[in-house]
């Protein structure tokens, strides 16, 4: 009997501890599903977020594989069980949730369950989803319940702890939408600032050509050249703008997709040759694969916009458990310490902060022209 507390405790310190580690709420999410799938030895676990509109705005299984998954269908609604568990703060704890007068079937493709524990997942008043197991892994008692009451009490202590690690990473989350947000803001205003003045120079050389098509045809067709300059500087600010604004789309492509794309857009987009190499990255941390995105935009800003470089080289290479970027540049270069005195950063204190906000390194190399390299390390998970 001493052996089964002491186990038990040290499965739960061990998923605690895996939830206080991740910052993402899908991460979040999947831990704690599997943590008490492990925890509980079920074969099935699933925990539902709800929405407002009477479903599920996010829906975690673990237990089922992706092509149960696919051949299930839709999302649940929040009805039957589900919905008890939604609407009750106590747990439910079923011999056979098919007996149940609230279930009300699954799809075809679901999977067979019988026995059932569940509860809600509540901060305060709020309820932020609802948490279940089904086909405990053992020999039940004739016409019972494979959970316990202990195992009701250790998935009671795994959800209040969850409720935390959820809140925790929600507030993260809303913090880094802030933070894009204002650096969506802030580059709007850019946008704005650089266009409206090529714009209005635009305008001003186009009306000193017409005053002088008729007296002075040569200076005209100098003013017309301008024009064509402007134009052409004025179409870079916004192409280059648009890339900088669009999402980044790491959820779903991941950093090396990303980083791919976006060189090509750059490619596309500027007269200078901007190529992508990646060798041995795979996932990384949600908040390093994000930090080493931004670098590297600000680097390939840098670079395309103030360098005059004829070639741009973003490398991304693993090393260790990490993974370092780098964005070479065959440009004007500069002085690292005459920035500095001068008071301009082109962008590098912003460079520093984001592989400092990870636990990450940012060196620069740079001398008048010999070109730049910037340089970001991450530690990885």
């Amino acid at each position: 009997m001493s052996q089964g507390p002491r186990s038990g405790l040290t499965a739960v310190s061990s998923a605690l501890l895996a939830m206080s580690r991740q910052l993402e709420v899908r991460d979040v999410l999947k831990t704690i599903v599997a943590s008490a799938r492990e925890l509980l030895d079920a074969e099935y676990a699933a925990l539902g977020v709800p929405d407002d509109h009477g479903g599920f705005a996010q829906f975690v299984v673990d237990g089922v594989s992706d092509e149960q998954w696919k051949a299930i269908g839709p999302l649940p609604r929040q009805h039957g069980i589900l919905a008890a568990m939604l609407r009750k703060a106590e747990p439910e704890r079923l011999a056979d949730v098919r007996q149940d007068p609230r279930f009300e079937g699954w799809p075809a493709a679901h999977p067979d369950m019988s026995d059932f524990l569940g509860l809600p997942i509540r901060y305060g008043d709020e309820t932020l989803g609802a948490l279940f197991l089904a086909n405990k892994k053992c020999v039940k008692p004739q016409g019972g319940c494979g959970f316990t009451a202990d195992d009701e009490d250790l998935l009671s202590i795994l959800a209040q702890h969850a409720a935390i690690a959820l809140t925790n990473a929600r507030l993260y989350e809303r913090s880094r939408e802030l933070t894009i947000a204002e650096e969506r803001s802030r580059l709007a205003h850019e946008l704005h600032d650089a266009v409206s003045q090529k714009l209005f120079s635009l305008r001003l050389t186009a009306q000193a050509a017409a005053a002088l098509v008729d007296r002075d045809p040569s200076r005209a067709k100098g003013e017309l050249q301008q024009v064509a300059t402007l134009a052409a500087e004025a179409a870079d600010e916004l192409r280059a703008a648009v890339v900088e604004l669009r999402p980044a789309a790491l959820d779903e492509d991941g950093l090396v997709a990303t980083l791919r794309t976006h060189t090509q857009v750059l490619h596309r987009a500027h007269s200078a040759r901007v190529t992508f190499e990646s060798n041995g990255v795979r996932a990384l941390p949600a908040s390093q694969e994000e930090a080493m995105l931004r670098v590297a935009q600000e680097a390939l800003h840098n670079a395309l916009r103030h360098s005059a470089a004829g070639h741009v080289a973003v490398v991304l290479e693993k090393r260790g458990a990490g993974a370092v970027l780098r964005v070479i540049d065959d440009g004007s270069g500069f002085d690292p310490t005459a920035i500095r005195r001068a008071g301009r950063h082109l962008g590098l204190v912003s460079m520093r902060d984001r592989a400092d906000g990870v636990g990450g390194r940012l060196t620069v190399e740079s001398e008048p022209g010999k070109g730049t390299t910037i340089e970001m390390e991450v530690p990885g998970g």
